[in-house]
Formats: C-alpha cells, sequence, structure tokens
C-alpha cells in the first residue's frame, strides 16, 4: 500500500499533493459477491479511499455475543483484505454510533433496552430520546469499552503501518448532532455530575472560578457552592447573568465532548491503532462545537464536515443553492483556519428519501461549488448500497440510498457524474495544494458561530451574537459574491494580525467581543491595518463583562439603534439602501468625517477614521441580508477596492479564483434553475484585466476555465 498523510493545505499520497476521493461502501450492506466489482467501479471512477461503518448493533446482537466473519454480511476483514489486494484506503468507522439509518443508530438493542440510566435527559430529567445517549455516563463507557477490547484489535491488523489498508479511523460519529436534534444539550445528572461537589459540572465551575463568591459575583446569585449551580434554560434568560450561566453550560458540554473524544482516541492507541484519527462535524454550523476537541487531542486528528443538501422535504432547499455555497464556503474555511486540508467527510452520493429526487446534474453542481470553495477531500455518502442486514435498518429493507451504484448494481447517472469529477480532480492534480486568491479578508469570530443558544433573545437596544453571525454569512459575504468579490476568512483568535495588512479587513460585531481580539484590531489600525465594523461598537467582553477597549480607542464614540421602520440610508452617492435595522452615532471620533446618514433624522449612521501609518476604521451602522444591488454599491464604496480580481457584469454568476501561483483557475457558478450569461474579466499579472468574454451557463452548471 502507498503512504497517505496531510498537513493543513493537503492530502499527500507517497508524498505527493492529491485529493482525497474517497466514498462510501458498507461491507455488511453490498452483497460480498459484489464487493470487487463495485469497488473496481469505484477506481474506475478516480476513487483511492472507501469508508465504512463498523455497526456495533450487528456485530453484537446479544450482549457478550461478539460475531465477526460467521456470515457474509459480518465479514470485515475479507472485506479490509480485498481493499488492500485492490490499493484502495479505508476509514474505518467503529462508533460507538453510527446512525446510517440503523436501528437505536447502530448501537445494540439490548444495550438500549437493558441500560436506560445511560439515556441522555433533557433540562427537567426527561429521557431526550430512545437512543440519545450520555457519552460519559460510567455505564456507556463500561460497554462502549467492551466492544472496542472487540473490535479494535481486529482493525489494527489491518492500519497501513501493518500492511493494511486503513489509513484513517473515526471516533464516534456526528458528535453533539444525537442531542441538538431531540432537544438540545445533555443533562444527565450522573453523567455530568450535577449537584454534586465533585461531579463534572461542578469541577468545571471550580476551575473556572475558583472560588464560589467569584461565581455568584458573575451570575449575580447567592449560592453557597458549585453544586448549587444548576444550568438554566435558554428560555429562562432575562438578563447577562443568565446568558452566561447558559453559555457555561454550553461551553463545558463541549469539554464533554472533547473528554469522550479523548477516551476513544486513548482506547485507540491502547489497542495499537496507529494510523490517521478523524472525526466528521454533522453539518457547517456545528464545525465549531469541535474547538475543545481540536485541542484536547493536539496533533494527528483531523476533523472534517458534512455538506448535505437534500435528504428529504424537510430540507430549505433540494438542489445547491446560493445559500448551500455560502455555508460550504465558510465551512472549508473554517476548517482551514483549523488547520486542516477542508474535508467533506459526508458529501453527497445520493439520498435516503426517493423524493424529493437528488438528481446528477444537482450532484455535479454541487461537487464543483465544493471544490471550487475549498474542499481538499471527500467523501460520498454513499457510494453503493444494498440491503439492510438481520433487520438492522430504520427506514425498510433496503439502504440503496439513489446511489451511483444501486443496490442490485445497477450503474446510475450519479456514477458518471462522479467519474467526470475524478478525471477533473486527476487533471487538475495541482489544486490540492490551491488557495483562494481574495480582495479582502472578513473576519472569522468563532464565538458568534456557536451562540445561538444564549444570544438569540438580544435585548432591543443590542446587537447578538447571533445576529452578527447571520450579518457575515447573509450581508457581507453574499453582497461580496454577488458583487463579484473574493473574500477570504481570517481567525479573529490568531496570535496576530499583520499578514493581513495588505487588504481590508471586515468585522460583524455584536454588543460582545473578547478583550484579546478588541486589542489585536487596536494594534491593527495602529500598525496600518483597515479595518471596517458593522453595525455596532462592543462594550462587553466574550462574559459579558463591560470591556470597552475598542470605544476607548475610538474616543468613545457611541452607536444607538433606531427604533423606526422609516428610514431612508444613504451612504455617500448610494440612496435609501435597504437594511434590516441600523444604528445611528452621536459621537464620532475626532476628525472622523461622516459618509453615510440617515435622511430623515440626519443621524450619522457610518462614519470613517484615518490614522498614522496608512491605518483606518470605518464604522457602519447597518445590518442587513442581501436582497438589493444597492447593498453590492455602498460594499464597493467602503470597501474602496480599485481593482478586482474578478469582474463580472451578472451579480446572480458567483465566482472564485483558485491558484497556487503556477497554475490558476476560475470556477463560474450558476446556482439558480434559469440558464445565465455574464461577461467575465480577470486581473492579470501586469495590473491589467484579460477579457475572458461572455459565457452563458446552464441551470445548476458550474464552469471553469484555466487560466
Amino acid at each position: 500500500m502507498k503512504s497517505i498523510n496531510w498537513d493543513s493545505k493537503s492530502y499527500k499520497i507517497d508524498g505527493q499533493p492529491e485529493f482525497l476521493v474517497s466514498g462510501e461502501f458498507h461491507y455488511f450492506r453490498v452483497p460480498k459477491k459484489e464487493w470487487e466489482v463495485r469497488l473496481n467501479l469505484f477506481k474506475e471512477a478516480g476513487g483511492n479511499c472507501v469508508a465504512t461503518y463498523v455497526p456495533w448493533i450487528l456485530h453484537e446482537p446479544s450482549e457478550g455475543d461478539f460475531r465477526l466473519g460467521d456470515i457474509p454480511e459480518r465479514d470485515l476483514e475479507g472485506f479490509l483484505d480485498l481493499c488492500k489486494k485492490l490499493e484502495i484506503f479505508v476509514i474505518c468507522r467503529p462508533g460507538p454510533y453510527q446512525y446510517s439509518e440503523m436501528k437505536y443508530d447502530g448501537l445494540p438493542q439490548w444495550l438500549i433496552k437493558n441500560y436506560k440510566e445511560i439515556l441522555a435527559n433533557d433540562i427537567k430529567g426527561n429521557i431526550l430520546r430512545h437512543s440519545s445517549i450520555s457519552y460519559l455516563h460510567p455505564k456507556f463507557l463500561e460497554k462502549a469499552r467492551l466492544w472496542y477490547e472487540k473490535i479494535c484489535p481486529i482493525i489494527s491488523k489491518w492500519t497501513l503501518s501493518k500492511g493494511g489498508p486503513v489509513a484513517f479511523i473515526q471516533f464516534d460519529n456526528e458528535l453533539g448532532g444525537i442531542h441538538e436534534w431531540f432537544g438540545g444539550l445533555d443533562y444527565n445528572k450522573e453523567a455530568m455530575g450535577l449537584g454534586d461537589e465533585n461531579g463534572r459540572f461542578p469541577l468545571f465551575l471550580r476551575e473556572k472560578y475558583k472560588e464560589t463568591s467569584l461565581l455568584n459575583i458573575s451570575y449575580g446569585t447567592d449560592f453557597n457552592s458549585f453544586k448549587d449551580a444548576y444550568p438554566i434554560s435558554s428560555e429562562d434568560i432575562k438578563n447577562d447573568f443568565d446568558r452566561l450561566r447558559v453559555k457555561d453550560y454550553q461551553e463545558f458540554y463541549f469539554t464533554v465532548i472533547a473528554s469522550y473524544a479523548e477516551i476513544l482516541v486513548n482506547w485507540f492507541k491502547e489497542f495499537n491503532i496507529d494510523c490517521n484519527i478523524v472525526h466528521n462535524s454533522a453539518n457547517p454550523t456545528m464545525n465549531s462545537y469541535f474547538l475543545e476537541t481540536i485541542d484536547k487531542l493536539k496533533g494527528g486528528f483531523l476533523l472534517g464536515s458534512d455538506h448535505y443538501y437534500n435528504l428529504d422535504m424537510n430540507w430549505n432547499q433540494n438542489n445547491p443553492t446560493p445559500l448551500y455555497a455560502e455555508k460550504v464556503f465558510y465551512s472549508n474555511e473554517m476548517l482551514r483556519l483549523m488547520g486542516f486540508p477542508a474535508t467533506v467527510f459526508e458529501l453527497p452520493g445520493g439520498s435516503p428519501s426517493d423524493w424529493p429526487p437528488i438528481t446528477h446534474e444537482d450532484l455535479k453542481c454541487c461537487y464543483m461549488t465544493n471544490v471550487a470553495l475549498g474542499m481538499k477531500g471527500l467523501n460520498y455518502y454513499i457510494f453503493t448500497g444494498g440491503p439492510n442486514p438481520l433487520n438492522i435498518g430504520s427506514n425498510g429493507d433496503s439502504y440503496d440510498y439513489n446511489a451511483s451504484i444501486g443496490e442490485n448494481g445497477d450503474i446510475r447517472d450519479n456514477y458518471n457524474v462522479q467519474k467526470e469529477f475524478g478525471e477533473f480532480l486527476k487533471e487538475n492534480s495541482w489544486m490540492a495544494r490551491s488557495y483562494k486568491v481574495s480582495d479582502f479578508y472578513v473576519g472569522l469570530n468563532f464565538e458568534y458561530s456557536r451562540s445561538g443558544r444564549y444570544t438569540n433573545n438580544s435585548s432591543i437596544d443590542s446587537f447578538s451574537n447571533e445576529e452578527a453571525w447571520i450579518l457575515m454569512n447573509k450581508g457581507i459575504i453574499i453582497s461580496s459574491l454577488c458583487g463579484s468579490y473574493s473574500p477570504n476568512l481570517v481567525n479573529l483568535y490568531d496570535e496576530s494580525y499583520d499578514e493581513f495588512l495588505d487588504k481590508p479587513l471586515v468585522i460583524t460585531s455584536s454588543n460582545y467581543m473578547a478583550k484579546e481580539i478588541q486589542m489585536k484590531l487596536v494594534s491593527f489600525i495602529k500598525n496600518g491595518g483597515r479595518v471596517i465594523i458593522c453595525p455596532v461598537i462592543p462594550c462587553y467582553d466574550e462574559n459579558f463583562k463591560s470591556c470597552t477597549i475598542l470605544k476607548d480607542f475610538l474616543q468613545r464614540a457611541t452607536c444607538n439603534k433606531f427604533h423606526t421602520n422609516d428610514l431612508r440610508i444613504n451612504l455617500r452617492e448610494i440612496k435609501n439602501i435597504h437594511v434590516s435595522s441600523a444604528f445611528y452615532s452621536t459621537k464620532s471620533p475626532e476628525g472622523a468625517e461622516a459618509i453615510g446618514i440617515e435622511e430623515n433624522s440626519g443621524r450619522i449612521v457610518a462614519w470613517e477614521k484615518c490614522y498614522d501609518r496608512g491605518g483606518s476604521i470605518t464604522w457602519l451602522g447597518l445590518n442587513w441580508n442581501h436582497d438589493k444591488n444597492s447593498q453590492i454599491d455602498m460594499l464597493t464604496s467602503i470597501l474602496k477596492i480599485d481593482k478586482p480580481i474578478v469582474l463580472c457584469d451578472n451579480h446572480n454568476l458567483w465566482t472564485s479564483l483558485r491558484t497556487n501561483q503556477e497554475n490558476s483557475i476560475l470556477f463560474i457558478m450558476n446556482l439558480f434553475s434559469s440558464s445565465l450569461t455574464g461577461k467575465i474579466k480577470v486581473l492579470g499579472s501586469d495590473g491589467n484585466y484579460i477579457n475572458l468574454g461572455k459565457y452563458t451557463l446552464k441551470p445548476m452548471e458550474v464552469k471553469t476555465i484555466n487560466l
């Protein structure tokens, strides 16, 4: 077998940068006589890896009755041996959870029926769901450990280091999803130690606050000990004291995920599994839930995400729309900023629902959009299916999944799309190390991306973390993409912003911003950086305590919310800009130029202040979801970019330019259901535009131009 590894930019196979192209291939569902035929079909489609769950429910049907190899559906080693023979890498996913439309989400029925104390609870102590487990419950860990004792030594025999095909092993599956999707976080009293002075949550509070008196100051309470500090519901938030209590429990929950991950990873190591360790975030909005896990596991761990757009009728879209693409953009950017080659461990290869249909045209658009926006590794979920063995399926006897290779081996149009996409990746293998060329930067505040649970009910005069997150995505990013601008995200928790001095840095801010970020922004401006901040200037830190570092630097500049919908916003020459809400300033920094006015009141809604060394800050007191071209004009006026990387005269066509300096490729995306035409120009290395001409794109089409 070849070697495979990764760094922050790409995967490397035998030391050469390549895309990871994997397909979900369940040995227990695909008839054994079809394994080799379908694996070879996958290789012909450009595949170099397959992923498979190893279902606990299947291999331990009754407690203590562990079965492997007794029937074809349980012949894991036969499957791994064949993958070795065909030189296909394997991602092994032994759980404990699998999900995968299995009964009890892949956990054994006996575990759920016999040990109900391990089930996750809501805040009132009710069971969340029949198979939602409390990860750190001692009884669950005891039983999961016995499962790992049986399965891990077998997987260990087949890792790359021992001549086998297993290059990656995944702990659990979509951690947190099994709780969040069915009621929220987990409040299992025994697992979380609620009410126990030596329990996990009280110890978390003790580590953070040191003394009960300091906890009481932060919470506005009079608890006698840490064990008295029970969590409260988001619905009970009345003030910032309550907000902090909800935030603390959420942060504690994320440390629980990290501790659980560490336990499973240590078990892998104990059983001599020495390959790459991975996990899949359930969707882009949950990527930041794993910051604590990344910190806990340090090196050798790779996080990816799942990027679905159509699994049943309840999705907001049933094809890869602009909103889907925008999520792909920030998901891949988040993973890049976390230090990983952006990987989609579940990229749609079909759908568990026969209706609405998942079409090959949509899938092709999905794949090209993902790679245009930074994807470096993928796993089609699923590549091929088959019957559910031994009644383990939760949605029927068949797990055909409308996949590329059907349950009975029929080859569908989806396969031809994947084969074409595989050829594209092979022909453009240099893209494995490519990066997106950008016009400006957008500051990513990881805190905002996961704070909807405790900041979704802001007071009437404030602007919440959740609102700032939405403004970043549905305002700044979408307006810029519609205007043919190319943004890249930057991590606002980076040690220094010095490398971003060359382009404007746009920040969406709530009333809450970490002290360290405020300090870095001030230093950045003093060093010559250009900052655009909207719609408010923070005056509290991430724990809702007074923090006015940025505000003091701006000479106590104010921003107050308009409490009327009768607004007429003008910015420079742009008239009557549509906004969702707006803020005005009664005090600006000395020497600041007013550049935006609310016409009816005459109040300032935007100003610009310049500093020595070329630094500047523009305050834009506007909040919007993109819906008008005037918002593009506003952004153009604020950014003041002399020559954007790409010019396109059709706002509905989005572009992405990727390069490795030696090669460049331009992606043009039509994510709508009608044909669209646009004239395209690209900025050349000599500073002049190259006229690429007029392009017409069919519905759901992505075109590429090699430059």
